[in-house]
């Protein structure tokens, strides 16, 4: 056997067992949850009821459910605040980190570890912090003792329960960004810094006119990140919240902080309606996939500018 032929097979030896497992666990299943989007697809069994194709019947209906609505408008609000806190606040740890600040690298371990931490049991340990801390220190104060009136619970209000999703959510993946932003800081040239010191430029003029620009690409990778993770986020949102307290929207009760993954969870497997609940999921694709491909072309264009 020739070499170029040895070589070849070796690859495809090695290929194979990886891309066997991504048409089986990805790319077949995708297709499927596209077809039953069109059907009337259910978990139960019932008599004389056979699979179906119904045309765009789900994702009509879908638009025309005012907690689908909500909570689609609800996870763009939500998404918007969570890039911003999330890079806002890994940028700043990151230049911290990347000081001549003491135990430096120890910092570095102690933002990263939230985000080894599964999202379920942050939510339930937030959950104690909003619901028990906090009010425990509200007693304790007297010039904050509005916290400890349960009217005032931070999860029980729904415009402060979706700012706790986005503390929570910034608290786990801000130091995963940080790393990444690190990374970028670490690659601009000290030179460059000393120069703008001995031109008079103060710190905020240096971070501004040669750190941000010579990290720009840094930023387009951390805003897609957290754009896609604050997307999908659905284990904090069910631990922290389980989408509650409820609100009214459109003359209907919904439930105040329900993130669109959880309100297709919600449809497929407690209202059973498993079709349905696809049909929504493949908008939440293709709108995330819009989304995301505007973002990374917006930041391509401004990398260009800056």
């Amino acid at each position: 056997m020739k070499r170029k032929q040895e070589t070849q097979l070796i690859f495809w030896i090695f290929l194979c067992p990886v891309l066997i497992a991504f048409l089986l666990v990805i790319v077949i299943p995708f297709f499927m949850g596209v077809f039953y989007s069109f059907t009337n697809w259910s978990s139960s069994a019932r008599a004389g009821v056979s699979l179906q194709c119904i045309g765009l019947s789900n994702f009509t209906e879908s638009f025309e459910d005012p907690a689908f609505l909500y909570s689609f408008l609800l996870t763009l609000v939500y998404t918007v605040l969570n890039m911003i806190a999330i890079n806002l606040t890994a940028f700043i740890l990151a230049i911290i980190v990347t000081s001549k600040l003491r135990l430096r690298n120890l910092y570095r371990v102690g933002f990263f570890i939230p985000n080894l931490i599964g999202g379920l049991i942050l939510g339930y340990v937030w959950q104690f912090i909003f619901n028990n801390a906090v009010p425990a220190i509200g007693e304790s104060l007297p010039f904050l003792s509005a916290l400890a009136d349960p009217a005032n619970l931070i999860l029980s209000k729904r415009n402060s329960a979706l700012m706790a999703l986005v503390v929570v959510g910034t608290w786990q993946y801000a130091g995963y960004i940080m790393m990444i932003y690190v990374a970028a800081l670490e690659g601009v040239p000290e030179e460059l810094h000393e120069a703008a010191t001995i031109d008079g430029a103060n710190t905020f003029q240096r971070i501004r006119l040669i750190t941000i620009p010579m990290i720009a690409q840094a930023f387009t990778i951390t805003m897609f990140l957290t754009l896609v993770q604050s997307f999908k986020q659905f284990d904090v949102n069910v631990s922290l919240t389980a989408g509650g307290p409820s609100a009214m929207f459109m003359g209907q009760p919904i439930f105040g902080t329900e993130l669109l993954a959880l309100n297709i969870y919600q449809t497929a497997f407690t209202a059973n309606n498993l079709a349905e609940g696809q049909a929504r999921a493949v908008v939440f694709f293709i709108v995330l996939i819009i989304i995301s491909l505007a973002q990374v072309s917006a930041n391509k264009r401004k990398e260009i500018e800056l």
